[in-house]
């Protein structure tokens, strides 16, 4: 796969492991447990990204918090997935799962710090 350089855009960076997480998941074997997984890993790398633009068009401060806290939630589930997945051993197919499960942790310690630093501002 290739270098990741790390963006500070995090609706563009949200998105890049939005696109990386179905890319990711395009070359995992298929047997029953994928099967199982990989949907739910889909919609849980995907979801970040969504939910951090929506968090930007709140309506208000209440509902900014509650769409920070879905993104925190919906990494730690990516991380999750990423974790139950089957890669075959392969290699290549590995490296990109713990280059995606260190940006899903990093995204968690992330949008931990905007909801610290959105109440500390109160």
């Amino acid at each position: 796969m290739q270098e990741i350089k790390k963006i500070y855009d995090l609706e563009e960076r949200t998105a890049k492991f939005a696109e990386r997480v179905r890319d990711f998941c395009l070359t995992l074997p298929r047997n029953p447990a994928n099967n199982e997984y990989i949907p739910q890993l889909i919609r849980a790398g995907s979801s970040p990204g969504a939910n951090y633009i929506e968090a930007n068009e709140s309506i208000g401060d209440k509902d900014f918090k509650m769409k920070i806290k879905t993104c925190r939630r919906e990494a730690k589930e990516s991380a999750y997935w990423l974790r139950l997945v089957i890669t075959g051993d392969t290699k290549e197919i590995e490296t990109e799962r713990q280059s995606l499960k260190q940006e899903a942790r990093e995204f968690v310690l992330i949008f931990t710090s905007i909801l610290k630093k959105r109440s500390e501002n109160e």
